[in-house]
């Protein structure tokens, strides 16, 4: 005989509770209620998931509640019944299978971030319009120049000179019709952002004042880090970057249900996000083939990075574009090689 368990039952009209009884049976659940008897297939109640501590309550299709405030009386019941956990249930209570989730869910999200976001972000750049890229560069600029950027107060026979030379040297390295479109903006900058270069979305180079300063009398170093920052708009960095950090946003917030920074977020990343390494290694490569093609030893980058290093010494920096990358052995040794 199927087991009979007596509890408080709520008929989802009335809050009063009533004394019930109820058992399993062919596949239903049969309550008793005083006079009154229902029935309820299996799979149309809402069993409780089973807990350490805390009541039992099964939600009844038409409204009723079934309560039991004897949680070991209900779970003696249910397993005597053949009520069986769900595999959701089971798997959070047993501490082993609680670890493997945890495991498995980190592989996920390690295959995520290594392989599945460059492929989506990848995939999400050839459908962005290059008006949006312009919209987003745009306004990443227009966030520079109200916090740190002002008018260069360079003599503009300097910056036509060193826009002329830089002109000259992107045509020599590169085939008719064939490099990446750029504005090139000298800006005076705060001492916080000091001799400074960065590349935005759209094509946008921007040259602190305090830069072509520091190397005025080496203005081929100029142009090699012009070149670097070139490297960043041919392979669309800055949007990259965007894209990416979006996509994170947008998958954080499927799980935290938060997408409130999710665009607001993307100036302030264009404006604080170091290049990744990668990134760094790939504009080098560009500023180096730059160089040579015309006719400047990329040598000229040593001096550069030498001189920044001492300027770090003395200020701290913004930790943002060119002089947010250490001048470290490794790009010294990659501006040194042998053509």
């Amino acid at each position: 005989m199927a087991p009979r368990l007596q509890l408080e039952y709520f008929d989802g009209r009335s809050a009063r509770p009533q004394r019930a009884e109820i058992q399993l049976q062919d596949g239903q659940l049969q309550l008793a209620c005083g006079l009154q008897h229902h029935q309820y297939p299996l799979g149309s109640v809402r069993w409780p998931e089973r807990q350490r501590h805390g009541q039992r309550q099964a939600l009844l299709p038409d409204g009723g509640v079934l309560s039991c405030a004897d949680a070991a009386r209900w779970d003696d019941w249910a397993r005597a019944s053949g009520l069986r956990d769900s595999l959701t249930v089971r798997w959070m209570q047993n501490w082993r299978l609680v670890g493997t989730a945890l495991a498995m869910l980190l592989a996920v999200l390690l295959l995520a971030w290594r392989w599945g976001l460059p492929l989506a972000t990848e995939a999400a750049l050839r459908w962005l319009p290059p008006a949006l890229e312009q919209q987003i560069g745009g306004q990443a600029l227009a966030q520079l120049e109200s916090h740190w950027l002002r008018p260069s107060e360079l003599p503009p026979a300097e910056q036509d000179a060193l826009r002329q030379r830089f002109a000259t040297l992107v045509k020599q390295a590169h085939p008719p019709g064939q490099a990446p479109a750029y504005q090139l903006h000298f800006r005076a900058a705060s001492t916080a952002l000091g001799p400074n270069a960065f590349a935005l979305p759209g094509g946008a180079i921007v040259l602190t004042d305090a830069l072509v300063q520091l190397m005025r009398d080496r203005p081929e170093a100029v142009l090699g880090v012009l070149a670097h920052e070139l490297g960043h708009v041919r392979q669309r960095h800055g949007l990259r970057l965007a894209v990416q950090a979006s996509l994170v946003s947008a998958a954080a917030g499927l799980v935290v249900g938060d997408f409130s920074a999710l665009l607001a977020g993307v100036p302030a990343l264009l404006t604080q996000q170091a290049y990744s390494r990668d990134f760094e290694r790939e504009a080098d490569a560009e500023a180096r083939r730059c160089l040579l093609a015309a006719g400047i030893s990329p040598r000229v980058m040593l001096d550069f990075f030498e001189r920044l290093a001492q300027q770090r010494q003395h200020a701290a920096s913004l930790p943002i574009a060119f002089s947010s990358h250490p001048a470290d052995t490794e790009r010294k040794r990659f501006f040194s090689e042998p053509p």
